[in-house]
């Protein structure tokens, strides 16, 4: 996945969860944020972030926010790209077979999916969910509590009962980390709920990806710790 447009900037304020203020060549100006989460180890004051320059006049903000440098590390925090990469890495690696159908936002149940897949022999639904929070190297899920996130994790588990066979895949936006494993100071539930799910069937897997100021690719299998 590849963005245009994309300007180097100092991250001044977050005075909601939807806007940036930024600094661009020493002038002030608003970003969208393309991440809803808390990101508070991310967003700091003065940090350099990276954003992408709107071609539509119209838009009250002209930029998105798309990739901060905490430290030396790269990541890209925005909350939309991860299902691509996702698609653009199931497509491409073989890890399934040979698909036959993908389909993105399935419904099932009580819930819609990320991905429906199918080949010769199986039906597959995929959850995703993208990783910012990084500590030490270990990489984090989730940075708030989700109660949709442990609803779709349960709806895994009712696939797997139907005969589909069901993944959760983390897209890690970043790289160069030690293993992922879920927040469960942050949200108990959602750890004790994946640990299950993983124990009914359902594939928990962790991608990283390689992140530059503009790109972003899925690339490795980190190792998870439930």
């Amino acid at each position: 996945m590849t963005y245009n447009n994309i300007c180097k900037a100092k991250f001044i304020s977050r005075p909601n969860r939807f806007v940036a203020h930024i600094e661009i060549d020493g002038q002030k100006e608003v970003a969208h944020v393309k991440n809803t989460g808390r990101c508070r180890e991310l967003l700091t004051d003065g940090a350099t972030v990276f954003v992408q320059k709107s071609d539509n006049p119209a838009r009250k903000t002209k930029y998105d926010l798309i990739g901060v440098l905490k430290g030396g590390r790269m990541i890209n925090m925005d909350s939309q790209i991860p299902n691509k990469v996702f698609g653009e890495w199931a497509q491409n690696s073989g890890f399934f077979g040979d698909l036959t159908v993908m389909k993105a936002e399935k419904s099932y149940g009580n819930s819609r999916f990320d991905y429906y897949l199918e080949t010769e022999k199986d039906k597959i639904f995929v959850e995703v969910k993208g990783v910012t929070l990084e500590q030490d190297g270990v990489v984090l899920f989730p940075d708030a509590p989700t109660e949709r996130g442990v609803k779709h994790i349960n709806e895994l588990c009712s696939c797997i009962d139907d005969g589909y066979r069901a993944y959760i895949f983390f897209i890690i936006q970043m790289d160069n980390v030690k293993y992922f494993t879920p927040n469960r100071k942050t949200h108990p539930e959602f750890a004790d709920a994946l640990k299950n799910a993983a124990e009914k069937g359902v594939g928990v897997y962790a991608l990283d990806c390689k992140v530059s100021e503009n790109s972003i690719v899925a690339d490795s299998f980190v190792k998870t710790v439930l």
